[in-house]
């Protein structure tokens, strides 16, 4: 099971894995966020069981999951999953996220994912990152636009969300672009750490 140190810390905020502790803090705030998250994010059961379920899923190697906490309190602020995550010569995950009502507005997850996205390319050697939006979600376009994700195309029907399959856009990013220098993105080789396993594509 993961455990609650900080990977990562920011000026406001800091990073950690999700553990089956952060149930009762996430559900409530779940629940004070249901209209901001409805049209956008999978609904999901509030039991203990359905969260552990939930939780454990991190702890396999093709996901990981993580909690934006405020420095001062310890308090949770947003959630970040990388998802999907390919080895071999591909090297990339699939972002998902989630703020919450509470605390919206303040900046935090523009940091908090700035600090995931430090740690998937540096930590976990990533090299690309997804993120898939429905084009409404103006808030998470713009959020992905300060983190300097590029829109590569249109995925229709792409997912099923609140009673129907859903369009989204793709943007990504890689750990070229994330250093302010895109025009290297095309000519830089594959970064493949050494015993990843996964498959070679």
């Amino acid at each position: 099971m993961a455990d609650d140190t900080f990977l990562a810390h920011g000026p406001r905020v800091a990073i950690r894995r999700i553990t089956v502790r952060d149930h009762a803090e996430i559900d409530a705030l779940a629940r004070a966020s249901a209209a901001l998250h409805a049209p956008w994010v999978p609904r999901w059961e509030h039991t203990p069981e359905s969260f552990a379920a939930y939780v454990e899923r991190f702890d396999h190697p093709t996901h990981k999951g993580f909690v934006i906490c405020r420095h001062e309190t310890g308090a949770v602020v947003g959630g970040v999953n990388i998802n999907n995550i390919v080895r071999g010569t591909i090297q990339s995950g699939s972002l998902g996220y989630a703020a919450y009502a509470p605390t919206t507005g303040r900046g935090y997850m523009t940091e908090g994912l700035r600090l995931v996205m430090a740690y998937a390319f540096d930590d976990l050697g990533l090299h690309r990152l997804e993120a898939n939006i429905q084009p409404a979600n103006v808030a998470s376009i713009r959020l992905v636009e300060r983190l300097g994700f590029e829109r590569e195309g249109y995925s229709p029907r792409f997912q099923y969300l609140d009673g129907a399959w859903r369009g989204h856009e793709r943007w990504a990013v890689t750990a070229e672009m994330a250093l302010g220098d895109p025009a290297t993105a095309s000519e830089a080789a594959p970064r493949v750490p050494d015993g990843t396993g996964g498959p070679r594509c």
